[in-house]
């Protein structure tokens, strides 16, 4: 009899969930309102948003994961009170090519630097090399985010592109690195003895 050895959407802090169209509007809509986090977790332009506008974005994230399906949605929540801690996507997903982008956040201040991060990461790669069998993933991370980029590089994600003076923040220009990790590399770390 088959049998699963590693929970597929539980870590020890944090387990991955569906959206909550009641709940989260509200808690994401407040980090829409930290400039901090949208500029760790966004490329395009920060601006708030209210409840009401971030529900929108929720229904048009499922109806693209439900006719497009090239996106996988997950909400990070705490195990221990099912509090929103924050969102981890796998997007724009090459199925011909097995390709993936890899988005992550962890919302407010005070849950970061506790680990969620590399509890989330660690279930997005297991989710996209075990359950989807993609080939490679792939990140786009601002040079001012140091611990994102620290956190790539932990699970041994390498610098692949640079594009210089991509991103314009606080009056001056940052370049814009692209890091990936391929399906071999990952298998590398299991044989490793390395989390997985």
């Amino acid at each position: 009899m088959f049998e699963m050895q590693t929970q597929l959407f539980e870590a020890r802090d944090i387990r991955f969930g569906p959206i909550d169209h009641e709940a989260h509007p509200e808690i994401e809509s407040r980090w829409t309102h930290d400039a901090e986090f949208l500029r760790l977790m966004e490329l395009k332009p920060a601006r708030p948003l209210s409840p009401a506008m971030v529900k929108k974005q929720y229904e048009s994230i499922e109806k693209k994961m439900d006719e497009e399906k090239n996106l996988f949605y997950f909400t990070i929540r705490s195990r221990t009170d099912d509090r929103l801690v924050g969102k981890a996507m796998l997007e724009w997903i090459s199925w011909s090519n097995g390709n993936a982008w890899i988005v992550l956040g962890i919302g407010s201040p005070q849950d970061r630097r506790k680990g969620y991060g590399s509890q989330a990461l660690e279930m997005l790669l297991r989710y996209a090399f075990d359950e989807l069998n993609l080939f490679r993933v792939s990140a786009a991370i601002p040079e001012y985010n140091e611990a994102a980029l620290g956190l790539f590089r932990k699970f041994e994600f390498m610098e692949e592109t640079r594009r210089r003076q991509a991103l314009y923040r606080d009056d001056r220009r940052w370049d814009l690195m692209c890091y990936g990790l391929l399906r071999s590399e990952w298998d590398a770390r299991a044989n490793a003895g390395e989390p997985r």
